[in-house]
């Protein structure tokens, strides 16, 4: 059976403040708060979301601001958490230079 992509989970970040060495603060889902967590990745890039979504090995995930900036990069989906959980080297670098421009988080998902 052939992959399609679905629509993307949408996470609308309120507020993300440097911590020493990730960022820590808060975004929603659904006009759900969640705090979230983005530092860069020990073993591997990863994804947790406190909400519930097919099981998948890899999801892209894209950070982006209305000014058309943005980063993209693929991780490994490690399920669910009560806090959303990123962990990846490029976003956390990223989000050094630009943390003021973001302002949303898609997770694209692939439905079989």
């Amino acid at each position: 059976m052939q992959q399609t992509e679905n629509k993307p989970i949408i996470i609308k970040i309120k507020k993300l403040d440097i911590n020493q060495s990730y960022f820590f603060g808060i975004a929603l889902i659904n006009e759900k708060e969640y705090k979230i967590n983005v530092q860069g990745h020990w073993k591997e890039k990863l994804i947790k979301l406190p909400v519930s979504y097919p099981k998948q090995e890899r999801v892209l995930i894209r950070f982006s601001g209305e000014n058309g900036v943005f980063i993209e990069d693929v991780v490994s989906h490690k399920g669910n958490s009560e806090w959303i959980e990123i962990d990846s080297d490029e976003i956390l670098h990223y989000i050094g230079d630009h943390q003021d421009e973001l302002d949303t988080i898609e997770v694209y998902l692939k439905e079989s």
